[in-house]
């Protein structure tokens, strides 16, 4: 007898649907996975095997097999255990066949029965409404995931022995729904007023937040580029429902939400360590999974001590500060992550940390300075918009900054209101930031707003600088950025002039 159980499969962070087909005849006692088993999958007849034995159900001693369908795609993970037991229990007339066809089911299983949370349960139920599938089996753990999917309905079981009991009754229990979703916690960052001056280094920063744009950060060691980056978070504007969604599908993948929550509720903040892998920072393995650049999506990547990252890591910064996504191709697997961050970088000025210092010498030759500097090459640095000094701050006796400093709540609202305005300018083409505009956007002048006076500006600055093509668009959107922060409609010269003046202090 053959059964058919619905289960799911997952590419990059996109779900897609896989057929159990299990059919139990005579022959030889064996249990055979077919349909491009990955190592995990063909364990899978162990953990089955066991896990249906000790839940009080018969394993038949027959001939087993299973093939999961579509054959030509390969299978990854233990999310099959769960399906290829209820495949089995039907097909050996154990559970009703009633409601298979109307329910996706998926997770690992333990020898005793118990059902294990498993990684991307989000991202593959969004791909069920689509398909006209409404209903979904998963672990537990995975039922505030399965639960944020618009319009499904998930049901959350603990053991291979309650589904067992739902199916011989004929009916699954009644499941989750959208509104089910727990939305997790914040992280408090703290606040930027609590960061003394760097008045030059905040406003770059609000520019930052306001546009999407990158900063690089330079200065001595205690200068505050750590707290700093880490107060970028807080003037962020809040998630939209896509980005919510979005940035939970790439957590779900990662394995990063914790259990009962459905959706990311903060933007993230990811701040590798200066040692971290290539693999590490861009994804890897097989399926592929997501690296930093794109946990990092949507929210911020600090990277600090940006020269004692290794070469082949930085460069790889490239391709998603140009496009928003990373591309990693596995034995003949293409898959695509989203990876649209702000990247806050941050270096010393030189090996020892003390050039330009007005307190402490700097040891370091011109040569050791040379060498340091040439860590970061020139087509990363000419992709960054902002280059900042961030000086130690002053001594004993240094007067203290005059009124109170801007709170990062009220840095936020003028973040968020600027926002609003790009939104609603470039929601014709489909983007929701400056930053995310390209050459042909922005020689549009509805997109832009670039007055004669300005570009005439900026065509003799590029001149006179020598800035690159690449260099000179960044300029054009940092200058827009700057212009929906002010309100205008119209870039200005003074909005080109600051813009220019985030660029080249560290040339």
């Amino acid at each position: 007898m053959v059964s058919r159980v619905l289960s799911l499969g997952i590419t990059g962070i996109d779900g897609y649907l896989v057929t159990v087909e299990v059919d139990i005849g005579p022959g030889l006692p064996c249990f055979e996975i077919v349909g491009l088993p990955g190592a995990a999958v063909r364990e899978a007849r162990e953990r089955v095997r066991a896990a249906v034995s000790n839940s009080g159900l018969t394993f038949p001693v027959r001939r087993i097999v299973a093939n999961l369908a579509p054959g030509d795609v390969p299978k990854a993970g233990a999310l099959y255990d769960l399906p290829l037991a209820v495949g089995i229990l039907a097909a050996d007339g154990q559970v009703e066949e009633g409601c298979l066809a109307e329910w996706v089911f998926l997770g690992e299983l333990s020898l005793d029965g118990a059902i294990r949370p498993v990684r991307g349960v989000l991202p593959m139920c969004l791909s069920l409404p689509p398909l006209g599938l409404r209903r979904a089996v998963v672990p537990s753990a995975n039922t505030a995931e399965a639960g944020a999917v618009p319009g499904l309905e998930a049901v959350g079981l603990a053991t291979l022995r309650d589904v067992a009991g739902a199916l011989r009754a004929g009916r699954l229990p009644r499941g989750a729904g959208a509104g089910d979703v727990s939305p997790g916690k914040a992280v408090n960052h703290g606040g930027i007023e609590d960061v003394e001056g760097q008045d030059r280094a905040k406003r770059a920063l609000e520019i930052a937040a306001a546009g999407g744009h990158n900063v690089l950060l330079i200065g001595p060691p205690g200068a505050g580029k750590t707290m700093l980056a880490r107060r970028l978070p807080g003037i962020l504007p809040p998630l939209t429902p896509a980005e919510r969604l979005e940035i939970s599908k790439i957590h779900s993948v990662a394995g990063l939400l914790p259990p009962g929550v459905g959706l990311v509720r903060a933007r993230p903040f990811r701040a590798p360590h200066h040692t971290a892998s290539v693999a590490g920072l861009a994804g890897g393995g097989l399926p592929p999974v997501p690296g930093e650049l794109s946990l990092a999506h949507r929210g911020v990547l600090f990277l600090d001590e940006l020269p004692e990252f290794r070469r082949e890591s930085l460069e790889l910064l490239r391709q998603p500060l140009e496009e928003g996504s990373v591309r990693l191709a596995r034995k003949g697997l293409t898959v695509n992550f989203p990876a649209r961050f702000s990247l806050v970088a941050a270096m010393n000025p030189c090996p020892c940390g003390y050039l330009g210092d007005r307190r402490k010498a700097c040891r370091c030759g011109l040569g050791q300075i040379e060498r340091y500097r040439r860590r970061i090459s020139g087509p990363l640095l000419d992709r960054v918009d902002m280059r900042v000094l961030v000086p130690r701050p002053g001594g004993k006796g240094t007067a203290p900054p005059a009124g109170r400093p801007p709170s990062s709540a009220e840095v936020g609202e003028r973040v968020a209101a600027a926002r609003r305005r790009q939104s609603e300018r470039l929601a014709p083409v489909g983007l929701t930031t400056n930053a995310e505009m390209d050459a042909a956007h922005l020689r549009e002048p509805s997109l832009v707003g670039l007055g004669p006076v300005a570009r005439a500006f900026l065509d003799d600055a590029v001149l006179s600088t020598g800035l690159s093509y690449r260099a000179r668009d960044r300029v054009i959107r940092l200058a827009r950025t700057i212009a929906d922060l002010e309100g205008r409609e119209e870039v200005e010269v003074l909005h080109v002039a600051e813009a220019l003046s985030h660029r080249g202090e560290v040339d």
